[in-house]
């Protein structure tokens, strides 16, 4: 039996040979094809065409425009029925194509961005243009960098944190558009953040007001990234948290002006004592440092009475006190008012472990590194209100003014 060539054999299998098109497919057709992948790649990850819009990426929109194009053309639609597994182009088009609007430089061109990359004057160049997925996660990532000024700022976390476990603050839940402003502090990715700076404003694309913020973190980085980033950020964030102001709560009954005096009035809520006492223990850090080391406590009876067992409670150094300082007021909430303490005194509260009269190991609680004259100026600044306004400077030993949160 004579050899067959291929075409023989197909066909006496019955197999029907179609012809092939002479130099393949032009390069006008290579054109659509690689255009139209483009957009199915965009349909695979979205599920959904592109749209037209401003305030969308500048792909997507010429992905819009090029898939108009297509739709209006019947050669178009044609070449690419197979790969139209979505059906992107079955939507009727109502106005007549020009074959050659499927030039990208035309394209681009509709959309007001140059294609020439020989024009480095010409800020639209698509070469300086980033998909929309990678344009938002570079901004909110916004490359964090070292704080070079970080101790100016370090107080104000370790502040935060106190007045956090005091109560004075509260973490709230972050609601989609809440504002940000200068000196909010907010816990975004388990960190918290401070609102250094806060730019001017200004509408983006869509109309939504946004602006460039200075963020600073609590492990001693920044970044400058936008606030719209950031509220997007604490909105994804399952734990993503606002801190609100610092609140003295009830202290007083009184709304306005001094908040309490030494004379009682008939609608007092409360009556208490702010006292301060000085150890007399012969421990040798204690007799030290005997000047500096304070308690300070409030208490709604006698302070003699209170501390009539001083040695031979832990609380007390396990040894007698001397009372310094009793400051009698009026209208006051007792536990709040011992916070006020924490809050200006936290970070120099004295760090000594002693044994009870069990031999058991215990930390006393509410004695502070701070001068006596400091003490007094602390109460007199809870007199007028101020006391919110101020905080501890250990370098110093000084009340200093806090940074002003606009």
């Amino acid at each position: 039996m004579a050899d067959l060539d291929d075409d023989e054999l197909l066909e006496a299998l019955g197999v029907e040979v179609a012809p092939i098109k002479a130099g393949g497919r032009t390069p006008r057709e290579e054109r659509i094809i690689a255009g139209f992948e483009d957009i199915l790649r965009f349909f695979d990850a979205h599920q959904r065409a592109p749209k037209h819009g401003e305030g969308r990426d500048i792909f997507e929109r010429l992905y819009a425009v090029r898939l108009d194009q297509l739709r209006k053309l019947p050669e178009a639609r044609a070449l690419l029925a197979e790969m139209d597994r979505p059906g992107l182009l079955a939507e009727p088009s109502s106005t007549p194509a020009d074959p050659d609007a499927l030039d990208e430089d035309a394209l681009l061109a509709a959309l007001g961005v140059s294609s020439d990359p020989a024009d480095p004057a010409d800020i639209t160049v698509l070469r300086h243009v980033r998909p929309l997925a990678e344009r938002q996660a570079a901004e909110e990532i916004a490359e964090r960098t070292p704080c070079e000024d970080f101790e100016k700022f370090q107080p104000l976390f370790e502040r935060v944190e106190r007045e956090l476990k005091e109560g004075m603050r509260k973490a709230i839940p972050f609601k989609g558009e809440a504002s940000v402003e200068q000196g909010n502090f907010f816990i975004v990715g388990g960190q918290f953040a401070y609102v250094a700076e806060k730019g001017e404003e200004f509408e983006t694309s869509s109309r939504q007001p946004d602006a460039r913020l200075r963020l600073i973190y609590g492990n001693g980085t920044e970044s400058n990234l936008l606030m719209r980033s950031l509220q997007k950020a604490l909105t994804q964030d399952g734990n993503g948290r606002r801190l609100s102001e610092p609140d003295a709560g009830p202290l007083f009954s009184t709304p306005a002006g001094p908040q309490f005096g030494d004379t009682a009035e008939a609608d007092d809520i409360e009556t208490g004592t702010i006292y301060v006492l000085r150890s007399l223990s012969t421990h040798p850090f204690v007799s030290e440092h005997r000047m500096l080391i304070h308690k300070i406590g409030v208490t709604g009876g006698k302070v003699a009475t209170r501390i009539a067992d001083a040695e031979n409670q832990a609380t007390y150094l396990l040894a007698p006190v001397d009372i310094v300082a009793e400051y009698t007021l009026h209208n006051l909430n007792r536990t709040r008012m011992e916070n006020i303490f924490h809050r200006l005194f936290g970070a120099v509260q004295l760090d000594l472990t002693i044994e009870d009269r069990f031999g058991k190991p215990v930390k006393p609680q509410e004695w502070f590194f701070v001068p006596l004259q400091v003490i007094d100026e602390a109460v007199e600044r809870i007199r007028d209100g101020s006391i919110t306004q101020y905080e501890y400077e250990p370098r110093t030993a000084k009340l200093e003014r806090a940074p002003t949160r606009n």
